[in-house]
């Protein structure tokens, strides 16, 4: 199996900085897409950032110019900086990764268990 391990939220001030990790480990052939989700309460996973395995990032209209997404393959690891941060980017953060676990299998999609971000003053 893969298991994904958020680290890196907590309480930020509006316009502050958090940084996110996310590291994969378990059975690992090659993994693809990595990326960032949040939810809030009796809300839907609404997608924050994602970035592939090579090629270009891709971000939510509402975290553009604020939210960096970067990974280290060599860590399996996947990091999110939010800066500038807003009390609506207040929602636990997910972590996600489709993995491959052999080079026989499809890519499998895998989620961490979330980590909380709070912005308020």
């Amino acid at each position: 199996q893969v298991q994904l391990v958020e680290s890196g939220g907590g309480l930020a001030q509006p316009g502050g900085s958090l940084r996110l990790s996310c590291t994969a480990s378990g059975t690992i052939y090659r993994i693809n897409t990595m990326g960032w989700y949040r939810q809030v309460p009796g809300a839907q996973r609404e997608l924050v950032a994602t970035i592939p395995n090579g090629g270009t990032s891709n971000y939510a209209d509402f975290v553009k110019g604020r939210f960096t997404i970067s990974r280290d393959d060599a860590k399996n690891t996947v990091y999110l900086q939010m800066n500038s941060l807003k009390s609506e980017d207040t929602a636990v953060y997910y972590c996600y990764a489709r993995v491959r676990r052999n080079a026989l299998l499809r890519e499998e999609p895998f989620w961490g268990q979330g980590t909380q971000v709070t912005v308020s003053s």
